[in-house]
């Protein structure tokens, strides 16, 4: 296999909590380990606060990890000391946000975001070949007649308009990777289904991998090839997008999959059987961080903490119960991690 574009191992992030005399860790990203191929969608999914965010944000270098490290086509982020090195980073995995009505400056046309980057990170074009780029990615949004477009300010665009210039702004900078923090829960759900598109598109034309945050399981279905899910800082479940959906193994995987509005998925976990809140995660101690919520728990899984073992081919789970049921040996694994 070809060397990942991204991969995290036992990538951590804590922040420190409470006052002087009190300071505790709370526990953001646990020991997350996976990796972005080519011309792939990840879909990272979870309740709020469940650590998607926090992981875009150690892949964007806007937080630095606690532990743990993340390698770019194969090349620690550590050993990325220069200037230079630094922002052919940045131009390979831009990032996409959630508010697109706050991500464009009001004052300028939307070009001026598009042809700004490219300045900044495409030395290679002058003036003329700057604003041909930004029109043809601006089409390959869906954006025509692009000329017109570019011209326009963010308030003469809707809300599905300016997150597409999101993604053009992105796509400008020839990403390998980009970051897309919720980018269609905020629009209506009529036209959500446009932007995903545009993200298929990115995938399948421009040869660009996307890791798509979402707490949305039927978008994700859509438009994923693979799935990751978190729970409380960890990574409790990865693999296909529909061998995950169809056939979960982990139970937190089960009820999100259960409150999807879909006919044909088996209730596997109902809402009475997993009735509790998320964890707070400060200074958690060892198990497993869904077992007060788990109708399957066993002692084990208050004991020691499962880790993220392949139980079928390419496909990932956290669960001591899903190992045991499996021939695994939930308990001696846990222990032996």
């Amino acid at each position: 296999m070809s060397t990942p574009i991204l991969e995290a191992r036992e990538l951590t992030r804590t922040f420190r909590v409470g006052g002087f005399t009190n300071r505790r860790s709370l526990h953001a990203v646990d020991d997350a380990n996976f990796a972005i191929n080519g011309s792939e969608i990840i879909a990272l999914v979870g309740e709020s606060g469940s650590g998607k965010s926090t992981i875009a944000r150690l892949l964007a270098q806007v937080y630095t990890p606690t532990s743990g490290e993340i390698l770019f086509e194969g090349t620690p982020l550590s050993q990325l000391r220069t200037r230079a090195d630094q922002m052919r980073y940045r131009a390979a995995v831009p990032m996409v946000f959630q508010d697109p009505f706050s991500s464009l400056n009001p004052s300028y046309p939307v070009s001026h975001g598009i042809l700004r980057g490219l300045k900044l990170h495409r030395t290679d074009l002058d003036a003329e070949g700057r604003r041909a780029e930004a029109e043809r990615v601006t089409e390959a949004v869906g954006l025509a007649p692009a000329r017109e477009t570019l011209e326009k300010y963010p308030y003469e665009m809707s809300g599905g308009q300016r997150q597409r210039i999101g993604f053009a702004q992105a796509l400008a900078y020839r990403p390998k990777v980009i970051l897309a923090d919720e980018p269609v829960s905020m629009l209506d759900i009529s036209i959500r289904i446009g932007l995903l598109n545009v993200m298929a598109n990115l995938r399948d034309v421009e040869h660009v991998s996307l890791l798509y945050i979402t707490h949305d399981i039927a978008s994700a279905r859509y438009v994923a090839d693979r799935m990751m899910v978190m729970y409380a800082g960890r990574v409790v479940e990865s693999g296909p997008v529909e061998e995950v959906l169809q056939a979960a193994l982990h139970p937190y995987t089960q009820l999100l999959v259960a409150a999807v509005p879909d006919p044909r998925a088996k209730l596997t976990v109902t809402a009475k059987q997993a009735a509790g809140e998320p964890p707070k995660v400060i200074d958690p101690a060892p198990g497993c961080r869904f077992a007060d919520r788990c109708p399957l728990v066993r002692d084990v899984c208050r004991r020691v903490t499962p880790p993220l073992l392949e139980l079928q081919p390419g496909h990932d789970v956290a669960c001591h119960v899903a190992a045991e049921g499996l021939g695994k040996g939930a308990e001696s694994m846990g222990e032996a991690a």
